[in-house]
């Protein structure tokens, strides 16, 4: 097939470069070796990382025996945890890039080339493979059509062209490994791009294909519905961190919006007739969401002032992180 020939028949990367590839995971004794071995084949010299988020089976040792470093968390911090460890420790490795892989298999390591070559040509701070521009063996249809939306409303808020904002499988330069600060205690996956696309980082996204899961089922969430949730928060909070002013004028908007439609009935009877009585509880809700959106403005103006500390406490912590990995 031409994707196979294109995709997952590469050179190895620039070998100047010192490569860190990080894998978070959890209870996937059954996948983690092969995961491991297939990324030391794919990319030799790479340091992989294992990061097994409070497992219960054996995917430590499973890890450990195919020859990965393994950092264990006493308990199960969630996704997002295992991801921030993992960037880390592929800074404390010394690593120029960096590239972050699933445990469950269903990502080939063969692709892991093709991600680090716009970063090796200057081209990326982060490149993503995206399965939608891609080829996907398997996906469940509320799997998909949650992805499409996730990816949508990423894209929208990012201002960003993405067609595949849920990937596991990202690589990172440096320079995104040290701008990138994750907050959510969930997933990492929509809040690296958001936040990159306001810190002013490069993304690119690349074909892969994503294979059919072989073993379990995903670690990650219960249920479509819990997931759209979760993701939904992240994304909200991260909007709000990093552009609390499109946040609050957008709820201020909405806001507006209801009560100028409440308002109106009240002002075309009011010309009519001279009277506001018949229509006094439409007007109550019309001066209750306009002056909303007048308090919702205030607090965007006043969030956007806190913003400004958040960015140069965020700069500070840069330059610390750049001069304690250099």
């Amino acid at each position: 097939m031409v994707l196979e020939k294109r995709f997952l028949i590469g050179s190895r990367p620039n070998s100047s470069v010192k490569l860190a590839v990080f894998i978070p995971a959890f209870n996937e004794e059954a996948t983690v070796a092969d995961v491991v071995k297939g990324v030391r084949l794919a990319v030799k010299g790479a340091q992989v990382i294992v990061i097994d988020d409070g497992s219960t089976d054996s995917t430590a040792a499973e890890a450990a025996k195919a020859g990965a470093k393994v950092l264990r968390h006493g308990r199960n911090l969630g996704l997002a945890r295992a991801f921030s460890d993992g960037i880390e420790a592929a800074l404390k490795a010394g690593a120029d890039a960096a590239v972050c892989i699933d445990a469950d298999g269903q990502y080939d390591p063969k692709q892991i080339p093709f991600l680090l070559e716009p970063i090796a040509k200057g081209e990326a701070d982060i490149v993503l493979g995206s399965r939608f521009a891609g080829e996907i063996e398997d996906m469940p249809l509320q799997k998909r059509w949650g992805n499409i939306l996730a990816t949508k409303v990423t894209s929208l808020l990012s201002g960003l062209r993405i067609t595949d904002a849920q990937t596991g499988l990202r690589a990172f330069s440096k320079e995104a490994m040290l701008r990138i600060n994750i907050s959510s205690d969930f997933t990492y996956t929509q809040e690296t791009i958001i936040q990159a696309a306001f810190k002013g980082l490069r993304i690119k996204e690349v074909p892969i294909r994503f294979l059919k899961r072989r073993h379990g089922s995903s670690r990650l969430f219960s249920s479509i519905f819990s997931y759209a949730w979760r993701a939904g928060l992240t994304i909200i909070k991260t909007v709000f961190y990093y552009a609390p002013m499109t946040f609050f004028s957008l709820a201020a908007a909405a806001s507006g919006l209801i009560g100028l439609a409440f308002g109106a009935r009240v002002a075309l009877n009011y010309s009519e007739t001279g009277m506001v009585s018949p229509h006094i509880p439409s007007a109550i809700i019309s001066a209750f969401f306009l002056f909303g959106a007048m308090v919702l403005f205030v607090s965007g103006m006043l969030a956007n002032s806190l913003n400004a500390s958040r960015r140069l406490y965020e700069e500070a912590l840069y330059l610390a992180k750049k001069e304690r990995y250099g």
